[in-house]
């Protein structure tokens, strides 16, 4: 008959107890981690003994219990709309985002001789490239003003501001004439 173990008559009857097995130490931290388990296993209600103490640092950990809160997991879209909402930075994603959708909002042909310039306190500024657009802009101002309210919310854009194209200026130096006839006299 063969056994793994060593039989009864091989070893010696004593009784004292057992001497405990000591693990070697493994630098990962492994055998604390397997120790403590071990310790919170054999004492009942699963946890490890406390330290006797005079002072004791008290610790309040809110769970989440069966609802969601702020600490569970959250969607991208969820946690930036906060993120937005708590700075106000809500009006100017939305004119920036008209900015970059100027195109799509007043049409191919008017955004190809116009462009928006600022906003500020309910006053947009376009600049176009010839006064001839100009005067076509300040025509449409307030179905473009209508369109951007519907985008950005009501009352929001109140004003479109017109400016023409960035023209030379004439006067040179220091000295001008007051009165003359500006550069048509240069033309003969």
């Amino acid at each position: 008959m063969t056994s793994d173990g060593p039989s009864p008559e091989e070893t010696p009857e004593t009784s004292e107890t057992p001497e405990p097995v000591v693990e070697e130490h493994h630098a990962d931290g492994l055998d604390l981690a397997r120790a403590a388990a071990r310790a919170a296993a054999a004492t009942p209600g699963g946890r490890p003994p406390r330290k006797s103490s005079t002072f004791r640092r008290r610790t309040f950990t809110k769970s989440s219990g069966a609802r969601p809160d702020d600490r569970d997991p959250q969607l991208l879209e969820q946690a930036m709309g906060r993120l937005i909402a708590n700075h106000g930075w809500e009006l100017d994603l939305k004119v920036q985002g008209v900015f970059g959708r100027w195109t799509e909002l007043v049409g191919d042909e008017v955004a190809d001789h116009c462009t928006p310039e600022s906003f500020d306190d309910g006053r947009l500024v376009v600049r176009t490239d010839s006064t001839a657009w100009a005067t076509q802009l300040k025509l449409l101002a307030p179905a473009v003003v209508r369109r951007l309210n519907t985008e950005l919310g009501h009352g929001t854009v109140t004003v479109i501001e017109v400016l023409g194209p960035h023209l030379p200026s004439w006067t040179k130096g220091r000295l001008s004439s007051r009165d003359g006839r500006g550069p048509r006299d240069t033309y003969g």
